[in-house]
């Protein structure tokens, strides 16, 4: 039978990232390893998940039916608009390190190379957490400079499958025994 209490709203939360050898988060209310570091605001339109998947339909011969099909390629990516401009967001975002002075080398194709990303999603006192342990930057958004407009770093995660046997593993605290 339905049950509302089930319902979640995606309230709050926070979008983190750290080094691929920070150590992973163990549920979805553990404290996270000081490794991570906590991205700041995201704009409203909050973050997007997109499993994409390719598949190769199997056809009979004899009569073209369908009898089988198979996966061929599997790939689930992470996007939102930073806010906040910190060391952290524009090394993110430019996949560069920011300089002592405040400066920022841009080369268009430069990622920052794998890092990984927890983000952990708050509605009440029931959290769902998303851990990353792989995951880059392929694809950076256009930016807007306008006025009465945050300056904002659009930013897509592709996650990696990982030497920890998954590509991207979610916790549900309310389904947690």
């Amino acid at each position: 039978m339905a049950d509302s209490n089930n319902v979640r709203v995606a309230v709050t939360g926070a979008w983190y990232v750290g080094q691929t050898s920070t150590t992973a988060p163990t549920s979805a209310t553990s404290s996270l390893d000081a490794g991570f570091k906590d991205l700041g605001y995201v704009s409203s339109d909050g973050i997007t998940i997109t499993r994409d998947r390719s598949t190769n339909a199997l056809r009979a011969w004899q009569n073209s039916d369908l009898v089988r099909e198979s996966v061929t390629e599997a790939s689930m990516t992470f996007s939102g608009m930073l806010m906040e401009t910190t060391t952290d967001t524009l090394e993110l975002f430019y996949g560069s390190a920011v300089g002592v002075d405040g400066s920022i080398e841009i080369q268009p194709g430069e990622t920052g190379g794998r890092k990984s990303f927890v983000i952990d999603v708050v509605d009440g006192t029931e959290t769902i957490r998303y851990y990353i342990p792989e995951g880059e930057i392929l694809s950076v958004g256009e930016q807007v400079l306008a006025n009465g407009e945050a300056v904002g770093y659009n930013i897509t995660v592709t996650a990696y499958a990982s030497s920890e046997g998954f590509t991207v593993k979610k916790w549900v605290d309310s389904l947690a025994a």
